[in-house]
């Protein structure tokens, strides 16, 4: 009777170890299908105002559209890092911009939870509090942080989804007109579709001060669709990340390194008047190690 036991609790932790495993398989599958060309529509539209100044404007709806590539650049067993790439400009003369980065972690338990005015607070979870989670972490066109969080991927009816709130600092649609909120509440979720996915999000417009509570100035739709094309159309995309792949590994090693020391962090808006981005484009700027350490340092506010 004893062997018996032992038996069965071996064959029900071997079942479930299985089951495990096929569900991580699912969850890398979704995550990868992500990647490719895609033609891309952006949407955002203020829903509700919650403003006491009679003048309040809301910000104006947004209809756009692109042409973008999704780069897989690890695929890891518990790592998946994807580059997103912008194309604009007439077929005859395409323009690349590198885009915002999405990385996805297994079961990962740090993490760098923004806290406005350019702050990002560590944060350390118990393993127990991300068992079979994935977390993405976004991170900016110069590969500083933005926003992260954790859930789990849902695969049911046909569907999968995964889906998380976490506080955000202002996209630049909003923060290069707007100042009279500093954090973005966002409740992201990923939805696998027959054409490709999208990104949907409601969003909270929050001003935050230390010591109050927080105040919600307004909300805001967001519906960004991803509609898979030939990956022949994001040529330009792909050549211009096979130029330049090398330079943004420096980079990534540079803020991996930042992050490692595992402590709150606060980043300069501006060194010398001049945004991080705006030397990491800049066509005179040398990709050395040193070079790159040097300059994301000078914006860590020690």
């Amino acid at each position: 009777m004893k062997r018996l036991t032992v038996l069965i609790v071996i064959t029900l932790i071997t079942s479930f170890q299985a089951n495990s495993q096929r569900k991580k398989v699912k969850d890398q599958k979704a995550i990868k299908s992500m990647c490719g060309c895609y033609e891309v529509g952006f949407n955002f539209a203020e829903t509700f105002q919650y403003s006491k100044d009679p003048d309040y404007k809301p910000s104006k709806i947004k209809h756009d559209k692109a042409l973008e590539w999704v780069q897989l650049v690890a695929d890891e067993k518990n790592k998946i890092v994807m580059q997103h790439l912008l194309i604009v400009g007439p077929s005859s003369k395409r323009t690349v911009i590198k885009h915002w980065r999405q990385d996805w972690l297994y079961e990962n338990t740090d993490f760098y939870m923004f806290n406005g005015n350019n702050v990002w607070n560590y944060k350390k979870l118990p393993k127990s509090a991300v068992r079979k989670q994935w977390t993405q972490k976004v991170y900016q066109v110069d590969d500083s942080p933005r926003y992260e969080g954790t859930a789990t991927w849902i695969h049911a009816d046909g569907k999968s989804y995964w889906e998380n709130a976490t506080d955000a600092p202002l996209p630049r649609r909003e923060y290069t007109k707007r100042n009279d909120y500093n954090v973005t509440v966002r409740t992201n979720k990923h939805v696998i579709t027959n054409e490709g996915w999208v990104h949907d999000q409601d969003n909270n417009k929050v001003i935050r001060q230390k010591g109050k509570q927080d105040i919600i100035l307004a909300q805001e739709k967001g519906y960004n669709t991803y509609k898979k094309v030939a990956d022949s159309k994001c040529k330009a995309a792909q050549d211009w990340w096979k130029k330049n792949a090398s330079n943004w590994t420096i980079i990534r090693t540079k803020w991996d390194e930042v992050f490692n020391n595992a402590q709150n962090l606060q980043l300069e808006k501006k060194v010398d008047g001049k945004p991080l981005y705006r030397y990491l484009f800049s066509k005179d700027f040398n990709f050395t190690e040193s070079k790159v350490s040097e300059l994301i340092d000078s914006f860590v506010i020690k």
